[in-house]
């Protein structure tokens, strides 16, 4: 398939899910209200305390940077002295956010990302195998409603953040069937904005997908040639030193970091764990891409082994903050794809939407440096996402020891199932970026 007959084919499938007219309008109207409502449910909440929108505002400095020669890696900007901690291709990227002003700005941001939500969800829905009702537009405008307030989700809204972008991006490049025409170049240009989705091009690599593997790293190659053109001294400065500079990124004890040097800061009440970070964080990579390479080839779940490679970036990257978790959306779909007839998988699913929007992190102390002097029975609380991403990761492991078609199990034969409802939640905003 040549890559015109690839962008014909997306146009004919996009149509056909916005087909208005074989929608049916008792559906279409109360999903509709209910997206209207939710967005000014977070009107109203700006209303009350005004987003901060921090990111986006380092975003515009990074294009600024970019546009007219500046030092990429030496300003700061916001009340929270924030730098760039993205590649240069990145800040070429951010160029036309120059071209308005921040007001003008956070608002498309805003508009920019529940177009990016509700492609996630289709990108999940169709990844995850369900059926042409969970893709309809009622459907896709109710699950956008309420995929609103799951926690990372939110927070991304918060901060004007690219998560959401970045994990759409790599959802649609991996979920297009093996061979198709420059498979994995789009992960690569990911890593080349935000390093993390490199991990994906190994997930390919041990999957057996050498050819796409290799794509993407032809793709990052590419995005760093491309800022080292246009900006030779920042790409020097970021590859030889920036990258290494964690403590530019911000605080890696402070609740806001759900990954697992996070969550081992705070266990040990150790701003600085060490080797006895990095041995646990190496293991759990080793771990983590075994189990996505066992459920790949096991059951041919590509979808399931790219949740399982996302969750392993997610728990050994240094830093990820709450915001990263993004990949909630598709791993709660996926969820739902294989809950219909089995009551403790309905429980799972249910639990798992819980951890993502009771916000249990910002419920502990953890004003100046009381993350680092939380009690134990604190810990959980403090970091549900890391815990949850290794509960994943085993009972993935338990789920690929049974046979392929044993009733009940992700990739065996079942009726249509519906897309998750996540329910609201408390809709507290943290006090500050405390990066």
């Amino acid at each position: 398939m040549s890559a015109a007959d690839g962008i014909r084919t997306w146009r004919r499938t996009w149509r056909r899910t916005w087909d208005l007219s074989t929608t049916n309008p008792r559906r279409l109207i109360p999903a509709a209200v209910l997206l209207v409502a939710s967005f000014a449910g977070l009107w109203v909440l700006y209303q009350v305390q005004p987003m901060p929108m921090s990111d986006i505002a380092v975003y515009r400095a990074e294009g600024e940077a970019a546009a007219t020669g500046g030092d990429l890696y030496g300003f700061t900007v916001t009340r929270w002295d924030l730098p760039a901690t993205y590649p240069p291709f990145a800040a070429l990227l951010f160029i036309p956010t120059t071209w308005l002003s921040l007001g003008t700005l956070k608002i498309a941001a805003v508009v920019v990302n529940a177009a990016l939500l509700a492609l996630l969800i289709h990108l999940s829905c169709k990844a995850a195998g369900l059926r042409k009702a969970a893709l309809s537009v009622p459907t896709l405008l109710t699950v956008t409603a309420l995929g609103l307030w799951l926690e990372p989700v939110f927070q991304t809204f918060v901060f004007g953040q690219v998560n959401l972008a970045l994990a759409g991006l790599v959802l649609w490049d991996l979920s297009r069937p093996d061979g198709a025409r420059l498979k994995g170049f789009a992960t690569g240009l990911a890593a080349g904005i935000k390093l993390t989705p490199a991990i994906f091009a190994v997930y390919l690599l041990i999957t057996g997908r050498v050819k796409a593997a290799c794509t993407a790293l032809t793709g990052f190659l590419v995005s760093a040639l491309l800022g080292w053109l246009v900006l030779p001294e920042a790409s020097i400065e970021f590859w030889t030193r920036r990258m290494f500079e964690t403590e530019r990124v911000g605080k890696v004890w402070i609740v806001d970091n759900q990954s697992l040097q996070g969550l081992i800061s705070r266990v040990l009440h150790d701003p600085e764990p060490g080797l006895l970070w990095a041995v646990p964080a190496v293991l759990t990579a080793v771990a983590g891409l075994a189990v996505a390479r066992r459920v790949h080839r096991r059951r041919g779940l590509d979808a399931w082994g790219v949740l399982c490679t996302s969750v392993t970036a997610l728990l050994v990257s240094p830093i990820s903050w709450s915001h990263h978790w993004v990949w909630c959306v598709p791993l709660l779909i996926a969820l739902a794809a294989h809950t219909r007839r089995s009551r403790p998988r309905r429980a799972l699913l249910a639990a798992v939407t819980l951890a993502f929007t009771v916000r249990t992190m910002w419920i502990v102390p953890h004003t100046g440096d009381l993350d680092l002097r939380l009690p134990w029975w604190h810990q959980p609380l403090a970091s549900p996402y890391p815990l949850l991403g290794l509960a994943l990761l085993a009972t993935v492991v338990w789920w690929t020891r049974r046979p392929a078609d044993a009733p009940g199990t992700p990739g065996a034969p079942g009726g249509r199932i519906p897309v998750p409802r996540t329910a609201g939640t408390d809709r507290e905003l943290p006090a500050r970026p405390r990066r």
